[in-house]
Order: C-alpha cells, then sequence, then structure tokens
C-alpha cells in the first residue's frame, strides 16, 4: 500500500500502481470525468500514470489552470497533426500551452506561408480530427530510436531538442497519425476538445534567440464547450473597449515618447493625479502600521547586485549598465530596492528590541525588457514598486506576515477586486539549480508561508515552480470584471539575502543573530496596477481616486462665473473637478464628459442661478434632481467609499 497525500493534508491509502484517475473515481465518479491531469510530487503529469509509492497528489480539471495547462498543449499537438497532414513537409519546433491558450512554432514547406485566411481550414480540419478521439499515448524511448524517428522524419528542430535530453527521459506522445517528442502530460483523447479559435500567425525566432531561423508561430485556444468560446470571443471584444493603453491616452492619464524612449511611461497631470492618491493611500496605511520611509538611489554598483545574487541570477539579460569616465566603476540603473534596504540595515548595529524594522520605499526602478514584450504601463522599462522590506527576528516572522496580509486585503478590497486567491509559490522540486540559499533555509522559509496561512481567512492554491529565486511567496491573483486574472501584490519570505549581505542583530543573549528579511509590494508596481485598474473599471474609478470628480456645465457663458464660483466652493470640501466653460451645446458638453467617465456633471441655467444650484446629472445613471451646493456637497461625500 502506498499513502497520498491530498492538497487537504488529508491522507489515503492506496494499491501501489494505483493512478490518479483511479484515486478520483474512488472519490467520485464526476470528478473521474472530469480528471485531465494530476500533479505528484510537484509535477503535473498524465492522470492515467501509476503511482507507485508515497506522494502528495492534486487532481487538475478544465476549472484549475493546470487542467486548462493540460488541455491547451495537447490542443497544440492536435493544431500539429492538422498542419502536418495539410501542409506535408511541415517541420515542429515548440508547442506548448500558453498563459490564454497555446501556439506552435513551425517551419512550413519552402515556398508556403501560412496567413490568417488560412485558419477556417485549419481549425475545421483540428476539428474533424478532434471528432476521431484519438487516445494520447505516452510512450518511452531511447535516444538512439528518437534520433532515428526524427532522422528519417528530416526534422531538425527536434534533434537539437534532443541534443539536451539525456538517455531514459525520452517520450514520445502519439495521437492518431501524429507522434511528437513531448514530456507531456495530455488529456485522454482529443474528444474533449469541442472548440477551436486560432488567433494570431507571426514570427518567432527558433528558442527565441535571434541569431536563430525565424518560425512561424500560429497561436490559438480552445475549449470543452462551444459556449465557452463564444463567452471568450465577447469577453475579447469587452477588453477592447478598455484596454488600458487606448483609454490611458483619451483620458489623458500617461504618455510614451520616442525620444524619451519605449517602455518609459510619463504621467501626465490626472495619471499623476491617480497615482498620488494611491500612494498616499498606502503610506498612511503603512505610517499606522509602523512602516518608517526611505529614499534610495536609482542607480547602484554591480557589487551590490552581485553581493544579492541578482546579478548572476538576471545581470546580463535585464539589467543597464551605467558609462562613467573611469573603467574600474560599475555602475547600474537599480533594477530592485532590496539590497539598497539590506545596506540600510548595516548602517549600524542592530539590537532585538528594534524588530521588527519596516522599511518602506515607493522605488523607482529599471529593467531592460526586449522591445516587442513592452506593452503599455504593464510592461515597462521604468516601474515604481510600493517596496517594503521587514527585518524581523524568526519568531516574529508569522505575525508580521499575517499583518502584510492584511495589509494587502484592504488594498484589493478597496480598489474592488472581491475576487481574490493567494497563491503559495514554492521552489520547483526538479530544479534545485534555479534557486539561491541551503536546503534548510528554504524548507524554512517554506513552512513560515504555509503556516501562516492556515491563519489568513482567504482561499488559497499550492503552486511548484513559482517560488523567487531567493525565497518563496504568497501572490494575490485577482479577477477583473471581464473575468480575467490577474497577479497583483506579493509577500515574500528571505532567509538568503541576510545571510549574503551577513545581517545580524544582537539578541537577548547577548549573541549576533540573523534576521529574517520579508518582501512586501501591496500594488506590486505603480504601473502594471494601474494598467488592471484601468481594464478593470473601464476608465470609471472609484470616486475617490478620480481625477476630476465633477464638471460643472453652464448653459450659456454669462453662467460662468456662477460655475467658478460653484467649483471654489468645492474645492474647499477636497471635491475636485472643472468647469466646462467651452463654446459648445449642452448636449456636445454632456457626452464628452461621459465619455471622459466624469461621476459627476452639474448642470447651470438660469434657474439653477436663481435658486443657488446645480442640476445633478450621475455618470450612467441620469438625472438626480436640482440640488443646493450644500445638498450635492452632502450627496457626493454619502458617494465616497474611502
Amino acid at each position: 500500500m502506498i499513502n497520498i497525500t491530498f492538497p487537504d493534508g488529508n491522507v489515503r491509502q492506496y494499491e501501489s500502481g494505483t493512478s490518479a484517475f483511479q484515486i478520483a473515481e474512488s472519490i467520485s465518479s464526476g470528478l473521474a470525468r472530469n480528471v485531465v491531469s494530476a500533479t505528484v510530487n510537484g509535477q503535473l503529469t498524465d492522470r492515467d500514470l501509476p503511482l507507485t509509492k508515497d506522494a502528495t497528489l492534486a487532481l487538475h480539471t478544465w476549472n484549475d489552470q493546470q487542467g486548462k495547462e493540460t488541455f491547451w498543449h495537447s490542443t497544440a499537438h492536435l493544431m500539429a497533426e492538422a498542419l502536418e497532414a495539410l501542409y506535408p513537409g511541415i517541420k515542429f519546433g515548440y508547442g506548448p500551452a500558453s498563459e490564454k491558450g497555446f501556439f506552435y512554432d513551425v517551419e512550413p514547406p519552402e515556398g508556403t506561408v501560412i496567413s490568417t485566411d488560412d485558419f477556417p481550414k485549419i481549425e475545421a480540419k483540428m476539428l474533424e480530427l478532434a471528432r476521431q478521439k484519438n487516445k494520447f499515448t505516452r510512450k518511452e524511448v531511447s535516444k538512439a530510436d528518437a534520433i532515428a524517428y526524427f532522422t528519417e522524419k528530416g526534422d531538425e528542430y527536434k534533434l537539437e531538442l534532443l541534443d539536451a535530453l539525456e538517455d531514459g527521459t525520452i517520450t514520445f506522445y502519439t495521437q492518431g497519425e501524429f507522434t511528437d517528442l513531448c514530456r507531456g502530460p495530455h488529456i485522454p483523447n482529443t474528444g474533449a476538445i469541442k472548440a477551436i479559435k486560432l488567433m494570431k500567425v507571426g514570427g518567432a525566432f527558433w528558442r527565441g534567440d535571434e541569431n536563430n531561423k525565424q518560425l512561424t508561430r500560429i497561436s490559438g485556444i480552445s475549449f470543452p464547450k462551444a459556449k465557452e468560446l463564444k463567452e471568450y470571443l465577447e469577453m475579447l471584444e469587452e477588453a477592447k473597449k478598455r484596454d488600458h493603453r487606448k483609454l490611458g491616452k483619451e483620458l489623458e492619464l500617461f504618455m510614451f515618447s520616442d525620444k524619451v524612449g519605449a517602455g518609459l511611461p510619463m504621467w501626465l497631470p490626472k495619471g499623476t493625479q491617480l497615482r498620488e492618491r494611491l500612494v498616499n493611500f498606502l503610506k498612511v496605511k503603512q505610517e499606522n502600521a509602523g512602516y518608517q520611509q526611505v529614499t534610495t538611489p536609482h542607480i547602484g554598483k554591480k557589487d551590490l547586485y552581485v553581493t544579492s545574487g541578482h546579478w548572476d541570477k538576471y545581470g546580463e539579460d535585464s539589467f543597464q549598465p551605467i558609462k562613467t569616465p573611469r573603467v574600474d566603476e560599475e555602475f547600474m540603473l537599480k533594477p530592485m530596492n532590496c539590497p539598497h534596504h539590506c545596506e540600510m540595515y548595516k548602517f549600524r548595529p542592530r539590537s532585538y528590541k528594534e524588530l521588527p524594522l519596516r522599511l518602506a520605499e515607493f522605488g523607482t526602478v529599471y529593467r531592460y525588457e526586449q522591445t516587442g514584450e513592452l506593452h503599455g504601463l504593464s510592461r515597462v522599462r521604468g516601474f515604481t514598486q510600493d517596496d517594503a522590506h521587514i527585518f524581523c527576528m524568526p519568531n516574529q516572522v508569522k505575525d508580521e506576515f499575517i499583518a502584510v496580509v492584511d495589509i494587502v486585503k484592504d488594498v484589493l478590497n478597496l480598489i474592488g477586486f472581491d475576487d481574490v486567491t493567494a497563491q503559495i509559490s514554492l521552489r520547483d522540486p526538479d530544479k534545485p539549480e534555479k534557486y539561491i540559499g541551503s536546503e534548510e533555509n528554504w524548507e524554512t522559509a517554506e513552512q513560515a508561508i504555509i503556516d501562516a496561512c492556515k491563519e489568513i481567512d482567504i482561499k488559497t492554491v499550492t503552486e511548484y515552480g513559482e517560488a523567487a529565486f531567493y525565497g518563496p511567496k504568497l501572490d494575490f491573483m485577482v479577477r477583473d470584471a471581464i473575468g480575467r486574472s490577474w497577479q497583483l501584490g506579493t509577500v515574500q519570505v528571505d532567509y538568503n539575502l541576510p545571510e549574503r549581505f551577513e545581517l545580524e542583530y544582537i539578541g537577548s543573549d547577548n549573541q549576533p543573530h540573523r534576521p529574517v528579511m520579508i518582501h512586501r509590494a501591496p500594488f506590486g508596481s505603480l504601473e502594471r496596477f494601474t494598467s488592471i485598474l484601468i481594464e478593470h473599471t473601464g476608465g470609471k474609478f472609484p470616486l475617490w481616486l478620480t481625477p476630476d470628480q465633477f464638471a460643472i456645465l453652464p448653459i450659456s457663458e454669462k453662467y460662468n462665473d456662477y460655475c467658478h464660483e460653484v467649483s471654489q466652493q468645492l474645492a474647499a470640501h477636497d471635491i475636485r473637478g472643472l468647469v466646462d466653460d467651452r463654446n459648445e451645446t449642452i448636449g456636445r458638453k454632456i457626452r464628452d464628459n461621459e465619455t471622459n467617465r466624469i461621476p459627476f456633471m452639474l448642470i447651470v441655467g438660469e434657474k439653477e442661478v436663481e435658486a443657488g444650484g446645480v442640476a445633478v446629472r450621475v455618470q450612467g445613471e441620469g438625472d438626480k434632481g436640482t440640488m443646493s451646493v450644500e445638498e450635492f456637497i452632502a450627496f457626493f461625500k454619502e458617494q465616497l467609499t474611502y
């Protein structure tokens, strides 16, 4: 018998050789019908592989991200089968699942170009093959046999991938007439794939190296129900309307300039107002929670990041060097704040009585992203993190961690993200080379997060392989107004940087001890947070964040002076807005201010001037009648959530 431990900690015994699918059957027939893959000891696997020793087990359906990953990976293989049938001699590179669907990098036969015009016939062929319900069959093969197969087929890209694989680790998957080099896992058979939409075709350098040949990347998405595809396409149309790049320009929040440089956002006055309100909100919460605000330079010596380990991990790809007149100096644009804060901690000897020490900074950092990866505010080269680092004793970690999570929850709730899941991001047990620090430090840090999460009122999921290179973390996943999932905010427990920087405090025993470091950023970065906020709200921000909360619309220019007097009265109550005294019709002014997402329009004509009031119109709701200025101020304050 073997012991199987489930995600909730429950342990059951099964006969050796039992598969994840059979375990699902033992729980319920409904679960068994829907299971597409499983995670065994942190590794995503086929549901039908036998389990022969004690293991941790998570079962995945289409409703899990891992289940979707398996489903989309299998669809990539289905597309490859269709492409091989339609374009004999086509060659294949990579064909994985992506965050939203799947893609395959291929080299069409010489003289053949695959375009969006070809999508209908490819989709039709894929659905034809799917209806055959062909099994995805896994087979372990020797390296010699694998090389022989792809040599005969003439697929040099697969042969290149085989070079890096060791004998005894190679598997083929076959469905129908198509066989691919693949480690899996896959869904049981193609019949589960009911709806397919190819989305994009473009160029992609083989293995992401611009020195290699450019292949054709075909991307798409699939679903187990046609209804879900329809809903997804409707969501995409709505997402286009909410695109933060489009709305950011229309609402005059931010801009980019080729002369300034790609990926370097500039915040316009209204965007700066919104940004500063986010900053001030968090500053107040931090001050109340005992944080101390600090400021560090925009650059640092290379040695700083060598000590932290960031240079070895990211340096040549992401760090931007700064030239100085001296050849023996190496400075970098600051890519992260934590090494600077470690040096601040070392400024003088520390006592246990000072801990926890909480240092907070809205620090702007710079990382060189490839031009093709830049995307509005969500992927930039210069961004501001709402960073803080807590230096504490080991017995303070849990309480500090929980307190940080409370701040993150408050931030997300206030903004209107009420569907929040905390992702416990741990090491990939099969890739220890990705991480720095001792096994003992990692086990202690991971257990600290797991224990703290047991006392937090929030739903959690566990993901292996998603930890930072220096420590595990808790990532906050939110679902926006149109159902998309985003990662916002993170909390990380780090035993490694204090060790690398040789940080110490003198304990109550008068002996030196090593502190623990907690990294935390509720927004993540102001740029990415704002991009998600714009798309979540469609530009209709919470009232307290809105740059212009009202627009006063005079029907005629003879009421302009009165309108400016009203504006000053409202400003005295910290209500922000403008007087739209353009020489336009009142209908045009209303339409324009609706488009600009102004929450309140205050219309002024002769009747309102005589009564000393305003006619109130609410964004998306219409007329609310005439109010005195005092009545409107009271009405406005009732709408504020913060």
